[in-house]
This record gives structure tokens, sequence and C-alpha cells, in this order.
């Protein structure tokens, strides 16, 4: 038997309860063709980077798989005709991952205070030190079509 990562995406209107049915319902698939599910991850309901279906978040979840080839193509023929599975993919991997994914440790950095211990927004708080002057800003250089005064007059009010 060869071994799979897949990961696919749920619908973000049905519950987490039904989620796991549908991930247990996908793994009786595959044992019944023979395969199993050496290891499943929920990631929870996150952001899809463009609308899907509609659907602007989807629940993840990832399957490692060890199984047949036929059962992997049973499995991915069941997740085509549910409604609620909006993505799939499917890739053979040369083995399975013992640990955790990078998107389990990454939950479990964010949970203990951020990564690297660095609290703050987006860029944390980084220090940019001393910048350079940037000297007079109102001569820009460069062959741009010369200065304002070449352009016309600038109007003010509601002429």
């Amino acid at each position: 038997m060869a071994f799979y990562e897949s990961i696919w995406i749920a619908r973000q209107d049905i519950s987490t309860q039904q989620v796991e049915e549908l991930a247990g319902q996908l793994s009786q698939i595959l044992t019944d063709q023979g395969g199993q599910v050496a290891s499943q991850e929920y990631w929870g309901l996150k952001n899809l980077a463009y609308r899907i279906k509609k659907n602007r978040k989807g629940h993840y979840v990832l399957f490692n798989l060890d199984a047949p080839a036929e059962a992997v193509q049973e499995y991915e023929r069941v997740m085509r005709l549910n409604e609620d599975v909006v993505r799939y993919l499917t890739v053979r991997v040369p083995e399975l991952a013992s640990e955790p994914s990078a998107m389990l440790r990454d939950r479990g950095e964010r949970d203990r205070g951020g990564r690297g211990g660095r609290g703050g927004g987006r860029y944390g708080d980084r220090d940019r030190g001393d910048r350079p002057d940037r000297g007079d800003r109102g001569d820009r250089g460069g062959d741009r079509g010369g200065d304002r005064g070449e352009r016309g007059p600038r109007r003010e009010g509601g002429e």
C-alpha cells in the first residue's frame, strides 16, 4: 500500500460535529476498501484565500492515509459527490509524518503568546533603529516631467 496526505475543506455553515461525522464516513470508506487513516487533524474554521462555491471560510481537515490506489479513488469520488466538501487535494508521499503538522504546531505557538516571544501586531514590536535623514523631499530627481510649474496653475476652491 502507498502513503498519502489528503486535505479537504468542508462548507462553513456546517457544525464541527457534522465535520467529525463526515470525517468518520470518509475514513469508513477507506477502511472498507482495505486502507486506513493513520492520523487525522482538524485544523478548524479558517478563511479561504478566495470564495469557493459562495463560501468565504471552510473547515480544514488533514488525513494521513495508508491505502491502496483503488481505495483513494473511491474516497475522492465520494468527496466529489458530497456537497459539504468544497475542495480536496490528495498527494502521494514517500512516508507518513510522525509529528503534528505545521498548522497545529503554529497554533500552539500562537496560544502561548506569539512567535518568538514578541507581542504586538502583524510585525511585532520590531525596532527599526536610527533612520538616515531623507533630505529635501520636494526635489525627487530624475526626469519625471519637470516641476509643478510646467503643468499649469493649480486650481483652488470651486472654480
